[in-house]
């Protein structure tokens, strides 16, 4: 019998090894040996990450333990997900879902809905919208935000999404394009719209102040459909009026805004614009708007901003013609283009505006960026003056013939801000990184334009170029900048920094080598440097290569609801079109 105990022993011992070999492994993901930063601005910490699903589980020494995918980040930094507040993808993910040009550079979040939100598409609203996704050969097959929403969630993307929705494509569902105020039953109406996007997951209100026909909104207007959003807990997000002379009048109206309706505002794009290499004593600079916006927070309004890191801009092309001429939308433009004598008067108009220098806007500082229309392809990332010279006309006859033949849709690049105030910008405490990009590809329809390099290279020339070379600021609150502190501004309070029960939204990157590629010259360039990429748990970039993994999901603030009466009232307005396609 005392024989026989060390054989039993034996076998018990082999089958404890057989038992140990078919364990599954303790995570699925392990991120071991990285520099982590976990976003809050705290210094970093050589430790190890462990992912189950789609949460981080652990935070510490894990080598003891095993995963189904290992990542060795060696000499790497692993940090949260970035979030871009300020993003133009809403359409692009529908024709290319794997934002390419953001994850590259580390982006797993992005806030739509700016200016022009994909809903409402009602209404006035609905042709003008239609036309633009045309040019994307995307038909328009929703009208609410929800709708909207479960269109993303058909094609799910490699990004999360989440929407504001616009006061400016609400006005045009109601309104129309008509330079005119609300009556009381169109204000009505339009709060009503503003109620359904809130129910349907909206983050909050958008503005685009300085584009038709939200630029006709006066103040009461935009206050009481900011209550709208406040009532469901929404932010209030602003493309202010004016961004050069009259930035702080444009400020003021914003804090306004905040304070009538008790809504937190998010200001889009931070920064001076048409200002001269050395400012005068009167002029307006960035020193006094940000002394503005913490006057504000002194006085107890939530007021914030965000920046993208260059000195040019870019938006339509149209935003350089005098204002009369885009009212009742493009389709009335073109026509006024087409009018000899209507045109002469344009021409004369824009003529003094480039020589005014509005904005910074002249021949020499103006770039052509995108245009669908073939023949003058050849002028994307040329400036106007060059284009000019080029079709032997003078600098203003070669904008219409551009804005033209581009019905409308032609954009550009507008060279009109100080490096260093983008700096000083920057380095603001309460500043967080909006690209005001879109997700785009190098390869297929999205690959035909002339973008800005903010759309492909935002965040990595923030790590690279403002941390790393200029030392603007420390890695940890690069970090924090886009991780943790916009995530407190949208109440993602599940992402944003790395603790255990949080979203495994992660990127690994090289610190020393993180750069921004693209150019003005040649915006179509990936950023280099980022490793790996992991959204909701699922790798999306794996050694700097895109997976084609697309485990994104849509991020709604609210439980979503049913349509009101005038919601559906608005939609009879084009009964044949308002409705979904069942595709």
């Amino acid at each position: 019998m005392r024989q026989a105990i060390p054989v039993f022993l034996g076998l018990a011992g082999i089958a404890i090894m057989i038992s140990a070999c078919g364990a599954p492994p303790d995570y699925d993901v392990i991120i071991r040996g990285g520099s982590v930063l976990d976003g809050t601005g705290a210094p970093a910490l050589v430790t190890d990450v462990g992912i189950r699903g789609d949460a981080i589980a652990t935070v510490g020494d894990l080598s003891a333990s095993t995963a189904a995918e290992t990542i060795d980040a060696a000499g790497l930094t692993v940090t949260p997900g970035f979030i871009d507040m300020h993003s133009h993808s809403d359409f692009t993910l529908l024709v290319d879902p794997r934002a390419l040009s953001k994850v590259m550079q580390g982006v797993t979040t992005e806030l739509l809905g700016e200016s022009n939100s994909a809903a409402p598409a009602l209404g006035p609203a609905r042709p003008e919208l239609a036309r633009t996704l045309d040019g994307l050969e995307l038909a328009l097959d929703w009208a609410t935000l929800g709708e909207y929403f479960a269109r993303v969630e058909r094609t799910p993307p490699s990004v999360n999404i989440l929407s504001t929705v616009a006061s400016g494509q609400i006005r045009a569902a109601v309104v129309g394009y008509d330079n005119r105020p609300a009556t009381t039953d169109e204000l009505e109406r339009m709060t009503a719209l503003v109620d359904e996007a809130m129910r349907d997951g909206a983050a909050g209100l958008s503005s685009g102040l300085i584009y038709p026909p939200n630029s006709y909104a006066p103040t009461e207007e935009l206050v009481a459909l900011a209550r709208a959003a406040a009532r469901h807990d929404g932010i209030y997000v602003s493309h202010i009026r004016n961004e050069s002379d009259g930035l702080l009048d444009a400020l003021n109206e914003a804090i306004r805004i905040g304070r009538e309706a008790d809504i937190q505002v998010e200001v889009l794009h931070f920064k001076r614009s048409g200002a001269r290499p050395v400012p005068s004593g009167t002029d307006v600079t960035i020193q006094d708007a940000a002394l503005l916006i913490e006057e504000a927070q002194a006085a107890g309004i939530e007021i914030y901003a965000n920046l993208y890191p260059y000195a040019a801009s870019q938006t339509t092309l149209n935003i350089r013609l005098p204002d009369w001429t885009l009212e009742g939308g493009r389709e009335q433009l073109v026509v006024r283009l087409r009018d000899p004598e209507t045109r002469e008067r344009i021409r004369r108009e824009v003529a003094d505006l480039l020589v005014g220098d509005r904005g910074g806007a002249t021949p020499a500082t103006v770039m052509v960026g995108r245009t669908p229309y073939e023949p003058h392809r050849q002028y994307q990332g040329m400036r106007l003056a060059a284009i000019a010279e080029a079709m032997g006309v003078e600098p203003a006859d070669a904008l219409l013939e551009i804005i033209d033949r581009a019905d409308g849709t032609a954009g550009g690049i507008f060279f009109g801000m100080r490096e260093e105030d983008v700096a000083f910008a920057m380095a603001l405490p309460w500043t967080t990184i909006g690209s005001d990009g879109t997700a785009l590809a190098p390869d297929g329809i999205l690959g035909r334009t002339h973008p800005h390099p903010r759309s492909y290279g935002t965040f990595a020339r923030v790590l690279g170029h403002y941390a790393r070379d200029e030392g603007v600021l420390t890695l940890p609150d690069a970090v924090r900048k886009i991780t943790s502190l916009p995530a407190s501004r949208l109440g993602l309070d599940d992402r944003g920094t790395l603790d255990a029960g949080q979203r495994a939204d992660i990127v690994v990157f090289d610190a020393a080598t993180v750069t921004d590629t693209a150019t003005f010259g040649d915006p179509q360039q990936l950023a280099t440097g980022v490793r790996w990429v992991i959204v909701n748990g699922e790798v999306v970039v794996a050694d700097g290569t895109h997976t084609g993994a697309t485990p994104g999901r849509v991020l709604r603030h609210a439980a979503a609801g049913a349509a009101t009466d005038d919601v559906q009232a608005l939609r009879s307005l084009f009964p044949s079109r308002t409705r979904p396609s069942s595709g």
